[in-house]
């Protein structure tokens, strides 16, 4: 099985939690957006990313692999058969991905894309920008989190996981949850990324960010 994406994005990573919850082995090919390798474009027309390629079959964008992984594999379920919890659940996702990663995605493309992986200024009024945006979000993220640790239905899903994913690219472009404004929504993160589904892949992008912006020797 095959995932073409760029790790760092919050999109693919959702679907390689995914995938390592399930205990599934795939493979990583490392690709951007609009990326014209003919394996990608055939998996995705458009050029969106994450696709998959799982033998003969080919998906794009990553709630759509997401629910695909989570029927071809169905324990540990990510997506509850309640139909009230399945609702809660495909809502996080999407919260997630329309709500929560526009204002993170300023930050981390001013203080992480542009100036370290496309070595040209980052727009830092932008990024300041998309920090105010997400003060209301996360104060009713910060109110909304249960008691017993997890969005929905008292166990891990599928909505964990996309929300969660999206706070560490914020954490790569030095954005830290306050604690004191949100301390519910501080202690859940950093429980949902020690899970090791994620805290291994956030590892392995640690490394990778701490390689990049390494002084250079002579």
């Amino acid at each position: 099985m095959i995932i073409y994406g760029a790790g760092l994005s919050p999109f693919v990573r959702k679907v390689l939690a995914v995938a390592a919850e399930k205990g599934l082995s795939v493979e990583l090919k490392n690709v951007g957006l609009g990326d014209p390798d003919p394996e990608f474009r055939a998996a995705s027309p458009f050029g969106k990313m994450p696709a998959l390629r799982d033998g003969d079959f080919t998906l794009a964008d990553s709630s759509a692999t997401a629910h695909y992984l989570d029927a071809k594999v169905p324990e540990p379920a990510l997506i509850p058969a309640d139909p009230q919890q399945r609702g809660r659940v495909v809502w996080f996702d999407e919260f997630a991905d329309t709500i929560f990663q526009p204002p993170a995605a300023k930050i981390f493309f001013n203080r992480v894309v542009a100036p370290i992986l496309q070595k040209r200024p980052g727009d830092e009024a932008a990024a300041e920008s998309g920090a105010r945006e997400l003060e209301p979000i996360l104060d009713w993220l910060n109110a909304a989190i249960p008691g017993d640790g997890h969005l929905v239905g008292g166990r891990f899903t599928l909505a964990d996981i996309s929300v969660a994913s999206v706070f560490v690219n914020l954490a790569h472009a030095g954005w830290h949850i306050d604690a004191d404004r949100w301390p519910r929504l501080a202690a859940y993160v950093a429980d949902i990324l020690a899970r090791p589904c994620l805290a291994g892949l956030v590892a392995r992008e640690n490394g990778f960010m701490a390689r990049l912006t390494a002084p250079r020797t002579a």
